[in-house]
């Protein structure tokens, strides 16, 4: 007998709900307390909560809910493993893999943080089962590896599968730009999964040590690695090659390509946006209590604002603090060739609404590295990069001239 839900994520679900009613809770007691200030009703401390039977009905609340909260877990880590150990285990599903994906991708910070069930813990995958990194089981998973490495990195909200997703050949296997590019020039493929909610510096830190130990333990000795990156993952890659070689590691020696498809080098318009309404819904003390729904968005997210990769880049501040750029300098590895390609949804690649918009998500500009400062300006080589028009950002995993395109930069 078969279910189609992992324990797992009937755990994962119920403490998603507890700190859902906790949230609540929160916000109905900010709008309560916004509404005691008003002048000429009842004084109240700028910084207190509520008081008096009020504040004992939201103290309540939150007691309760905690107990529930409490009496949940116990049943999820001692009583719900013992009545499905006689189940076989549930078959992976495209459809839970997208759900986790993008709740991950909104929230994941918070369910990694709160160590639920749901978040996701980096990997690295083969057509979107997990592998250990160990030299029995790389061995076993690619009997027939190639001393060229493809690594792959997915987007926001986003995993793997995507790669493949409503690709198939005429055998019915799976394909993608990936497999496509194996199959002409003799790669094995390897896919990163990770959390996207997480700082983008935190994925970069365990794709760095997961390639230290996939090359170390790799069947035969890598003569060439190259990593393919989309969008947010692009990021992930360029905060894996700056921690890796800070850090000593072995594996950037073996990296000679990084391609780029739609990675917000220097930011997407959509975070910085979302940021500006956190600001308008700031100013009043009405609406301050719904600005923290805007501030539920993941680490991961808010990172795109400017394209932060590395720790230092907000570690001094916190996430919502400011819209200003505080990002460090940091190059591309000096001796590995990149490669970058925008998209626009217009049909020229230079007018305004591919300068401004792009893709939709991530303007041009910043897909291809460029920068008015010449400090954080990529040196892409011109021939290195590729607009594609009328491509939206998704459209960049599956449009043929793209994939052309990473082909004679691959060949």
């Amino acid at each position: 007998m078969t279910t189609p839900l992992h324990a797992s994520d009937l755990h994962g679900l119920s403490r998603l709900g507890v700190d859902g009613v906790r949230g609540v809770t929160d916000l109905v007691e900010d709008v309560h307390h916004a509404v005691l200030r008003v002048p000429g009703i009842r004084a109240v401390a700028p910084d207190s909560r509520t008081g008096g039977i009020t504040g004992f009905v939201y103290r309540s609340i939150h007691g309760v809910t905690g107990l529930v909260g409490s009496g949940l877990d116990l049943a999820f880590t001692r009583v719900v493993p013992r009545l499905v150990s006689g189940l076989e285990p549930p078959r992976p599903s495209p459809t839970r893999e997208q759900f986790l994906a993008i709740l991950n991708g909104v929230l994941g910070d918070h369910l990694a943080a709160t160590d639920n069930p749901l978040a996701i813990r980096s990997s690295m995958r083969r057509v979107g089962r997990p592998v250990a990194l160990d030299p029995e089981s790389l061995a076993e998973a690619w009997p027939e590896a190639s001393n060229r490495l493809l690594v792959t990195a997915h987007g926001l909200c986003m995993h793997d599968g995507y790669w493949r997703l409503e690709d198939k050949d005429r055998s019915g296997q799976e394909s993608g730009l990936p497999e496509s590019l194996a199959a002409s020039y003799g790669y094995s493929t390897v896919d990163f999964y990770y959390n996207t909610g997480r700082h983008i510096s935190d994925s970069g830190r365990d794709f760095a040590e997961m390639l230290e130990r996939l090359v170390a333990n790799w069947p035969v000795d890598v003569e060439q690695l190259v990593i393919l990156g989309h969008s947010m993952g692009g990021l992930v890659a360029r905060s894996a090659a700056h921690q890796g070689l800070e850090a000593g590691q072995a594996w950037p020696a073996t990296l000679k390509k990084i391609v780029f498809l739609g990675t917000p080098h220097h930011g997407s318009p959509v975070e910085r946006a979302g940021h500006g309404i956190d600001r308008v819904l700031g100013v009043t003390r009405y609406s301050a209590p719904f600005n923290r729904l805007g501030k539920i968005r993941s680490a991961g997210i808010t990172d795109l604002r400017h394209g932060n990769i590395i720790e230092t880049d907000w570690a001094t501040h916190g996430r919502f603090d400011h819209a200003h750029d505080t990002r460090s300098p940091a190059r591309l590895p000096a001796h590995v060739e990149c490669f970058a390609v925008a998209a626009t949804l217009d049909e020229a690649p230079d007018s305004a609404r591919a300068r401004h918009f792009g893709d939709g998500l991530v303007p041009v500009p910043s897909a291809l590295g460029q920068h008015r400062d010449p400090a954080f300006e990529l040196p892409i080589k011109i021939h290195n990069r590729f607009v594609a028009t009328e491509t939206g950002h998704l459209d960049l995993l599956r449009c043929p001239d793209v994939a052309r395109q990473v082909h004679a930069w691959l060949a």
